[in-house]
């Protein structure tokens, strides 16, 4: 069935829509805290170090950014709903294959195979987004990135509840992709299937999307690397951090992603009314400097309860930037959209390449006090960048 509508009428069927698509972040969301608040468990039951760890989050990344080519390609011909699909299905296959292996090699398959889902997931699930804001006629994208932040306050909370009661990484993980699974099937009853929402653009809309310009995606995926380099380098290395580095124990280290991700819950809950307050690019400078502050609180803390409050400052900064490039891009091209949102997705994982690696191979040759040094540089670019958060002249202001 296809349904017409135009942007601002809210049918029932786009508000289906919009709880399932928030399902399918909270899906993902949950799944990536687990994985990566679990690094050191892996790197103890495997007997695998810092520098295996830097190379299998090389290949996640890597393998990340193809699976999102793959998303645009499916959603050419098949709509972002059976990209969505196909990428929930593999995550949570690719986490049982993770929970059951019996050596390492099986493990970076595992971890291959969650690499090429959560790419394909990744795209999916925000050109499902673009399409119901437009529906809606208003900001409401970082409302579906705060259901990714809030499940992975409670995935890395599993995982030090885990640890606290003694639960094996086996049955802790086994578990976690059974409720990803529940919130995968809730996603996919609701999805948007194929061409189903249509709206209304201007005349010639199809024709300028072929030839979108360059200039305004590389700006917007740049300002998505520069976060994903924090984002990562936060998700991939802050346990280790806090276990390593500043003493804390294994269940308290998962703490400072679950910081994180609560501050960044806070933001992006409050982000589409700030931008309707005052636009795109002053939400994303002020998100910048804040995100800057918290930095250095990570990099200068002398214990691990200062480094987890740095964490926890920025996320209250620096994850709406995700959100607001995936609108801004959205709005590039209305013909195209799902193209436009895979190509900057893939910029993603240009920042998780860097942010995962980077700091672990500084962290590795010097420490990770050192490592969280290059997000924190990084960061500054975004109070530049935010230039490019103007998909509309009423966001200028």
């Amino acid at each position: 069935m296809t349904i017409a509508t135009s942007p601002g009428i809210v049918t029932p069927r786009l508000r289906t829509a919009r709880r399932a698509t928030a399902a399918a972040f909270a899906a993902q969301g949950f799944l990536f805290a687990v994985l990566l608040t679990h690094l050191p468990q892996f790197e103890q039951r495997h007997g695998i170090d810092d520098a295996t760890v830097t190379l299998v989050v090389l290949g996640v990344s890597l393998l990340a950014g193809a699976g999102s080519v793959v998303a645009e390609a499916l959603a050419r011909r098949r709509g972002s709903s059976v990209a969505l699909t196909a990428g929930l299905a593999t995550i949570v296959a690719a986490t049982v294959v993770i929970a059951l292996a019996p050596d390492a090699a099986v493990l970076f398959v595992g971890f291959g195979c969650y690499g090429l889902g959560v790419g394909a997931v990744d795209a999916g699930s925000n050109m499902q987004a673009v399409a119901v804001q437009r529906g809606y006629g208003r900001s409401i994208l970082t409302s579906f990135h705060a259901w990714w932040s809030g499940a992975g306050i409670v995935g890395a909370l599993w995982v030090a509840l885990g640890e606290r009661t003694g639960l094996s990484l086996q049955v802790g993980l086994l578990i976690a992709a059974a409720a990803a699974a529940l919130l995968a099937v809730a996603a996919r009853r609701g999805i948007l299937p194929g061409r189903e929402l249509h709206v209304a653009v201007p005349a010639g809309t199809a024709r300028a999307a072929a030839a979108v310009p360059w200039r305004p995606v590389l700006l917007l995926g740049s300002a998505m690397a520069c976060f994903y380099v924090a984002d990562a380098g936060i998700a991939n290395w802050s346990a280790l951090y806090l276990h390593d580095l500043l003493g804390a124990a294994a269940g308290a280290a998962a703490l400072g992603f679950a910081a994180y991700q609560g501050a960044a819950l806070t933001s992006r809950a409050a982000g589409d009314q700030l931008v309707r307050r005052i636009g795109a690019v002053a939400t994303v400078r002020i998100g910048a400097l804040v995100g800057i502050g918290g930095f250095t609180l990570v990099v200068l803390a002398p214990n691990a309860g200062v480094a987890i409050a740095g964490f926890a400052l920025v996320g209250l900064g620096l994850p709406v930037v995700a959100p607001l490039c995936f609108s801004a891009a959205g709005a590039l091209a209305p013909g195209a959209t799902d193209a436009v949102v895979a190509r900057v997705n893939v910029f993603n994982y240009l920042g998780a390449v860097v942010g995962g690696v980077a700091v672990g191979l500084v962290g590795t040759t010097v420490d990770l006090r050192a490592g969280f040094v290059v997000p924190l540089v990084l960061a500054f670019a975004l109070v530049v960048l935010a230039r490019g958060f103007v998909p509309h002249a009423k966001d200028a202001r």
